[in-house]
């Protein structure tokens, strides 16, 4: 592409939205999948080229669309309110699409699939989350709820919070995961001592914890996998 032709100088085969139409999304790059969304540049400047800096705007590429902020969003030159607003919600879509597609294959013996279906979710946040995921008799998903919002390193567990929520689903089993901003799923000695009191408490109600899911970064840490919800030796 010539920098000093605009879009609409451009062929029909270099235009983001006409290529699309003849050869579908999967043939745009990722500029020009944000600059159909974005429609405009700045002044003097083509949408592709400011998608081009949206990209750039930070180390992780597309991530930036989840990484970054409403008010990071519109520091860039040529973003206001209204971009960084849909910005931010194709990135929710993408999570939600892919978060989609995996719930039918959520498994409540396979924490790897459980893993998988919160990673995107929860990997990006800054902030420790806490998740809890509500399953019933057949050990299908029926529900899930977000129980507390942390600092950046320490989320606020609530037993109390946990039950009652199972119970006002009618959960039969449950499992909860929190997320590390660190990237490292290594639990804490507090992670194995809240999570001993949780499911020590889920017994009385007849309600079984069956997993606690530490998710990092591409990478989860299992509880049930390591077996050490019943372990005494690793506090």
């Amino acid at each position: 592409m010539q920098k000093n032709m605009t879009v609409k100088e451009l062929p029909d085969t270099e235009r983001p939205y006409e290529k699309c139409l003849m050869y579908g999304a999967e043939a745009l790059t990722d500029a020009e999948l944000i600059s159909v969304i974005i429609r405009t540049g700045s002044r003097g400047e083509r949408c592709v080229d400011l998608a081009h800096r949206i990209l750039n705007a930070g180390p992780d590429g597309l991530l930036n669309l989840l990484q970054l902020d409403v008010k990071q969003l519109t520091k860039i030159h040529g973003i206001g309110n209204v971009k960084a607003v849909q910005l931010k919600c194709v990135g929710e879509l993408a999570k939600r699409i892919a978060s989609t597609r995996r719930r039918q294959q959520v498994v409540l013996e396979s924490p790897e699939s459980i893993a998988s279906y919160y990673m995107e979710r929860m990997r990006h946040k800054a902030q420790e989350i806490l998740m809890l995921a509500m399953f019933d008799s057949k050990s299908m998903l029926i529900s899930e709820k977000v129980i507390s919002v942390g600092t950046s390193n320490a989320a606020l567990i609530s037993a109390r919070e946990i039950y009652r929520t199972a119970l006002q689903e009618q959960a039969v089993y449950i499992v909860i995961l929190h997320n590390h901003p660190s990237g490292n799923p290594e639990p804490s000695r507090e992670d194995i001592q809240v999570t001993r009191k949780i499911k020590q408490s889920g017994e009385i109600l007849d309600i079984l914890l069956m997993d606690h899911i530490i998710i990092g970064d591409n990478r989860y840490f299992s509880f049930r996998e390591q077996d050490i919800l019943f372990e005494k030796g690793r506090e």
